[in-house]
């Protein structure tokens, strides 16, 4: 359905907006993920876009839902949601059914800060931020017009350079830029300036190779300014109601900018778009964000990417960039009113953490391990990656569990007590196997409907997914174990399902509330022992409580005990329960690991 156009951008508008941008995102994703070169090869810059835009969106729909429920049902005249091209005219319904403008542009920034994804994400939040910043200056203004529309986009612009620790030009900062460059320029309504932005930004993605010699190399236009493109190009769609040609085409084979226009192009122009889309038919499986690279600009990168959401004071937060610059690349701090949202590739994912915490309160920590053919290759010179046969991915809750199953072969999703992962990571980690045929490890049982959607997504891209529905990590590491790529994919899923169902599992964690369990009341503070998901030990010390919880899943016979301990579990604990079993229960082995920051103290399995 064609859009209508109008001259302002209102709340409605918004609201299009981003479902607009979430749908042109969703079109662009592999073709973004394809070119995604600096500062590591890891081919999810599209993904991430698409992931930070989806959550921009979900809060938008959040306030409108809420406006619509306050105004007692008068919201019926509202617009339909703006992913299927709706109008965004007003409501025919009350005043009061739909938010003001300075609402919605505060819920699209929120949405995308506590939800960005990768480097690209989190910057692209931070222009969502300063445009909401401009936009809701006036808490009660309706709307704003072309000129408005300008000063925002020039304010996100400059914001976004300013959140990145050391901005390099030829990336996603630079499309931003010009985009609000050729904004300030125009002279008319909304509609006007965003082409306007919208062609500056097309003509600077354009010029990125000549910028970043990476790129150049590559044969490629940068990852995250094409993603840039397609969000703007999203925001014309919505002021004029026309689809700008070249959010349609492929790669970086940009329509000329006056073409996609509807104007004339200059020879300048003609050229330009000419070498980018030459250097797209040349396109490699690798991408590009807007940090500077480190010394030499071809050596290893760090081992892992850091993301969390912290609350902090001002002040804080500039000793944390100043910490964090000494500690990796690629670091981008967006946000405030006590607030951010904290990118840093590093080696030491530990000292990353501890510095936000030094900082204030951070939260939805997020750790990922690049694996050697993302990290270790030359940036710009790794060869495209044929995809393997078969792959596994497993969530864990720690970082010592997801290091012991990346060195088992597997593909890790991170995941933290009571920030379970969306099936959107699931699937984004499913693609990052690069495989044909996954094996999906959930681990958790709450996370069962979760991981089917996710493997429903992906089985729908054309990957043969199998769920085995894996209750605990101890658990996955048993089916882990017997995984052989090397034979029929339904036999090795066989294998994998009958090996963690014939593992027993349990966990010592604290009590934090007084609470009925089936072992009777517990006090805040009581160690708990926890047998196949249920309360079995109510204990006042870590060491006696997991002794008896061993001594119960022992009786019943067992060959191999796994012990992975958290990280405020001293290895003491360890050495008592190995010798336990020693004394106790000839022929049984037990091997142990450290889980890191795993949530329960530690988790036990018996097979």
């Amino acid at each position: 359905m064609a859009q209508v156009p109008q001259t302002f951008l209102d709340a409605l508008a918004v609201r299009t907006w981003c479902g607009l941008a979430l749908r042109a995102l969703g079109r662009a994703r592999e073709e973004i993920d394809a070119i995604n070169v600096y500062p590591v090869a890891d081919g999810d810059t599209g993904t991430n876009l698409y992931l930070t835009v989806e959550s921009a969106a979900t809060a938008v729909e959040a306030v409108f839902a809420g406006h619509e429920v306050g105004a007692g049902g008068g919201g019926a005249g509202v617009a339909p949601a703006a992913a299927d091209g709706g109008p965004t005219g007003n409501p025919a319904g009350s005043a009061s059914s739909v938010p003001s403008l300075a609402d919605a542009v505060r819920a699209m920034a929120h949405g995308a800060l506590i939800g960005a994804r990768g480097n690209s994400g989190t910057i692209l939040a931070q222009l969502l931020r300063g445009m909401a910043q401009v936009l809701a200056e006036e808490q009660d203004r309706p709307h704003t017009d072309g000129k408005g529309l300008g000063l925002a986009l020039r304010h996100a612009a400059d914001s976004a350079r300013q959140a990145v620790a050391h901005p390099v030009e030829g990336t996603v900062l630079s499309v931003a830029s010009a985009a609000a460059d050729a904004a300030r320029t125009a002279d008319g309504d909304c509609g006007t300036v965003a082409r306007a932005a919208y062609g500056g930004a097309c003509a600077a993605l354009a010029r990125t190779p000549a910028q970043l010699p990476v790129l150049e190399r590559s044969g490629v236009v940068d990852a995250g300014g094409r993603g840039l493109v397609a969000v703007l190009g999203a925001l014309v769609e919505t002021l004029t109601g026309e689809v700008p040609a070249a959010v349609e085409a492929a790669g970086a084979a940009f329509a000329p900018v006056g073409d996609a226009l509807g104007g004339t192009t200059s020879d300048t122009d003609t050229d330009t778009a000419a070498a980018a889309a030459a250097a797209a038919d040349a396109g490699t499986d690798t991408v590009i964000d807007p940090c500077e690279p480190p010394d030499g600009e071809e050596g290893d990168g760090p081992a892992y990417e850091v993301i969390y959401l912290l609350e902090a004071q001002d002040s804080a937060v500039a000793r944390l960039r100043e910490r964090l610059d000494a500690l990796g690349d690629s670091l981008v701090v967006v946000g405030g009113d006590g607030l951010w949202n904290v990118h840093v590739h590093v080696d030491d994912a530990g000292a990353a953490v501890e510095a936000g915490l030094e900082a204030g309160r951070p939260h939805r920590i997020r750790i990922t391990h690049f694996g050697a053919d993302d990290v270790h290759t030359a940036r710009g010179e790794r060869p495209p990656r044929e995809r393997v046969q078969r792959g596994v991915v497993a969530v864990v809750p720690g970082e010592g569990l997801a290091c012991l199953y990346t060195e088992a072969g597997a593909t890790t999703v991170l995941a933290r007590p009571g920030e379970p992962p969306a099936s959107g990571e699931l699937v984004q980690a499913v693609r990052r196997a690069h495989a044909r045929e996954v094996v999906l490890l959930p681990n958790d049982a709450e996370l069962r409907h979760t991981a089917a959607a996710a493997a429903e997504q992906a089985r729908a891209e054309g990957i043969r997914v199998a769920l085995i529905p894996t209750r605990s990590a101890v658990q996955g590491l048993a089916a882990l174990a017997v995984h052989e790529s090397g034979r029929r994919f339904d036999e090795d899923v066989v294998a994998m399902t009958s090996a963690a169902g014939a593992t027993r599992y349990a966990e010592v964690t604290v009590a934090e509330h007084q609470s009925w369990t089936m072992a009777g009341i517990c006090q805040a503070g009581d160690v708990l022992g926890l047998i196949d998901g249920d309360v079995a030990v109510i204990g006042a010390d870590v060491t006696d409580t997991a002794r008896t919880v061993l001594d119960r899943m022992l009786a019943a016979g067992g060959e191999l005990v796994t012990l992975v301990l958290g990280d405020e579990v001293p290895e003491e604990v360890a050495e008592h329960l190995r010798a336990r079993v020693r004394e106790a229960y000839l022929a049984v082995d037990t091997v142990a690991y450290r889980g890191g920051r795993q949530g329960a103290l530690l988790l036990i399995g018996v097979e």
